[in-house]
């Protein structure tokens, strides 16, 4: 409790004294009972080892947002008294869950006086507790609006096109609400599995340049799973690499590294809304499903300022002129045709820093080592990033027909004006 905010150790003092006097009260009775136990050792020993040892119960992800949301309803029932109730019980479980004091603090008051708003502290508490009661009424707000305005259900964000069997989840941030959505991606289409509160740079959003506090937006991929022994208690349960920047921010400019999804530090539940150096940070719970759930290099991270949620067959619908390019493309390449293969490609095209003249030799390579054979392409998945200008993100496993096996492709598109062309190819595995 050393780093809460002042304003949550002034609204929560009741809690806050009643623990340590409990430990005291049950000290006592320690004491007493060691005096009188000699004569009943082996029955107390007996007796102990038959009654089970109670094990403290592991948080689980969600669960104390939807204990707090259930206290909002409670509050918007009038019902204050059990809504005071459940504050308490949550904050004894969360200790470290500051907007969680925070209301119970607000819940206690209650009792006495009219409640204005989140945070109704005097107004020299709340000039000293400075920004750190705006960032919690923020975050207030931002877990209220993200319970009123869910998704349709059987919605989609927009940016994913076509994901394949291979891509077993996938993740998308709505910066705006500070809301991250995992999905799971099953034989009968995307299923929303949970969402949770997140935290973005204290700068906010469209990452530019190394040290400018911003999150990165765009489509990422999950490159590796940090061991969280290795990392600094600030990460939380561990970290979540991202691959930023992809290849369409180094095609404009774009410069730093470092951005993960990680979770908070022990004294912190969650972090205010914009708190970040540029990572998506997450409560640790949260964080633990999720690691527990998803793969590295096939989990896709989408992170926009604000997801459009759109239906199944609407992304179809839109995804038939890119489906047709990649047809063209496939089919250029498979008829052994340098000329018509390159025509795919855009003139600023690079690749690993070779420009398109650069890698024209090793894609002539490739062409020669089909030996006429058709080119296959399997467990193909397409995103969409659209901001100035419209980017597809293509992954896919090539491999000569008949083979058995072959290497994982990365091709960024780009449409310039009707026509879709590859600036960028790489193999990622």
């Amino acid at each position: 409790m050393k780093r809460v905010f002042p304003v949550i150790l002034l609204t929560a003092f009741a809690l806050t004294l009643a623990a340590p006097l409990a430990h005291a009260e049950n000290g006592k009775k320690r004491k007493k009972s060691a005096q009188t136990a000699a004569p009943e050792k082996r029955k107390a020993a007996s007796r102990q080892a038959r009654t089970p040892v109670p094990v403290k119960a592991v948080a689980r992800d969600g669960e104390a947002e939807a204990r707090l949301i259930d206290i909002y309803k409670l509050i918007g029932q009038a019902r204050t008294r059990d809504a005071l109730a459940k504050a308490e019980g949550l904050v004894k479980d969360h200790p470290n869950f500051q907007l969680a004091q925070l209301v119970y603090g607000d819940l206690l008051a209650a009792q006495i006086r009219p409640v204005r708003m989140v945070g109704d502290v005097p107004d020299t508490t709340a000039r000293a507790a400075g920004p750190a009661l705006a960032e919690l009424r923020d975050e207030s707000l931002l877990r209220l609006k993200a319970l009123r305005d869910r998704p349709a259900p059987g919605t989609i964000p927009s940016q994913f096109l076509a994901l394949s069997a291979a891509n077993k989840h996938a993740i998308a941030v709505d910066a705006s609400k500070s809301r991250l959505y995992l999905f799971e991606n099953t034989s009968t289409g995307m299923k929303l599995l949970a969402d949770y509160y997140v935290s973005v740079g204290k700068l906010g959003i469209e990452k530019k340049v190394e040290g400018d506090l911003r999150t990165p937006l765009g489509v990422y991929f999950i490159t590796s799973n940090l061991n969280p022994k290795s990392l600094k208690d600030f990460y939380g349960s561990g970290a979540l690499p991202v691959n930023y920047p992809n290849q369409l921010d180094i095609k404009r400019g774009k410069t730093g590294g470092g951005i993960w999804l990680h979770g908070t530090p022990p004294a912190q539940y969650s972090r205010a809304p914009l708190a970040t150096d540029g990572c998506v940070v997450i409560a640790n719970p949260d964080l633990e499903r999720i690691i527990g759930t998803v793969a590295i290099r096939t989990t896709p991270v989408v992170i926009a300022q604000n997801l459009t949620w759109v239906a199944p067959q609407t992304v179809k619908a839109d995804s038939k002129p890119f489906e047709d390019a990649l047809k063209g493309w496939h089919a250029a390449k498979s008829s052994g045709d340098l000329a018509r293969t390159t025509s795919w490609y855009a003139p600023d095209f690079t690749s690993n820093g070779k420009t398109l003249a650069q890698w024209t030799p090793t894609l002539r390579s490739e062409i020669d080592k089909l030996a006429g054979r058709a080119v296959q392409l399997k467990d193909v998945s397409y995103l969409r990033w659209t901001d100035t200008a419209d980017t597809m993100v293509v992954t896919f496993a090539e491999l000569a027909q008949g083979a058995k096996t072959g290497r994982i492709k990365r091709q960024y598109w780009s449409r310039q004006g009707s026509q879709w062309k590859i600036f960028y190819e790489g193999i990622i595995g």
